[in-house]
């Protein structure tokens, strides 16, 4: 998935840069909430299988329509938190984190009622607040920030000429090193879905 970050990246640059060209342009903002679903098994700490827990917090999301069909869009939310759990010891980290993912989408049929929408783009994840808990507490507990790529997929219902309801679903690649007392202990494959409705407005 790494690999298609120069090409999500020329994409979401490419169409901010043309634009301003298009007089038919408009902004949705969307307002909802977002639940980041980490696979299940995510990678081995220490010797010991890693499970991270899911998070459900407020979203927001901002699209600017350079055409009726392509938009660009970037994703933000209330910060996450996570219980990382090892096998056999428990819960013995907990840590927040910010997703910040940006992406160019194309809406299939943007005057129709219900229009579906695809889209590739690029993430940025940013954990802080980690602290040791349980069986490592007392311990300095670090995980490193990480850049993936980043898929969307869904529809938005038209409520009226402003208003829409949207749901969607995303896939992010966050691979973050771990370290205990400095010391690297292996890496967190997170890799969430993350599932997403909100109601937007457009103007």
């Amino acid at each position: 998935m790494k690999a298609l970050l120069p090409l999500a990246l020329a994409a979401t640059f490419g169409a901010l840069a043309v634009s301003n060209v298009h007089a038919d342009d408009s902004w949705v903002v969307r307002v909802g909430g977002a639940v980041v679903a980490p696979k299940g098994n995510n990678g081995t700490l220490a010797g010991a299988r890693a499970d991270v827990s899911s998070s459900t917090r407020p979203s927001i999301d901002l699209e600017y329509m350079f055409t009726p069909n392509w938009g660009v869009d970037a994703l933000g939310a209330w910060p996450f938190m996570h219980d990382v759990k090892l096998a056999g010891l428990g819960t013995v980290a907990r840590t927040k984190q910010l997703p910040p993912t940006f992406g160019i989408n194309y809406h299939f049929m943007p005057d129709a009622a219900w229009s579906p929408f695809l889209g590739l783009g690029v993430n940025y994840t940013n954990f802080f607040g980690t602290h040791a808990t349980g069986a490592l507490y007392g311990n300095s507990v670090s995980i490193a920030n990480s850049w993936g790529g980043a898929v969307r997929a869904g529809f938005d219902l038209k409520i009226s000429e402003k208003w829409l309801a949207t749901v969607d679903v995303r896939w992010a690649n966050i691979e973050s090193d771990v370290k205990v007392n400095g010391d690297r202990v292996g890496k967190a494959k997170i890799d969430p879905v993350v599932f997403g409705a909100s109601v937007g407005y457009r103007f």
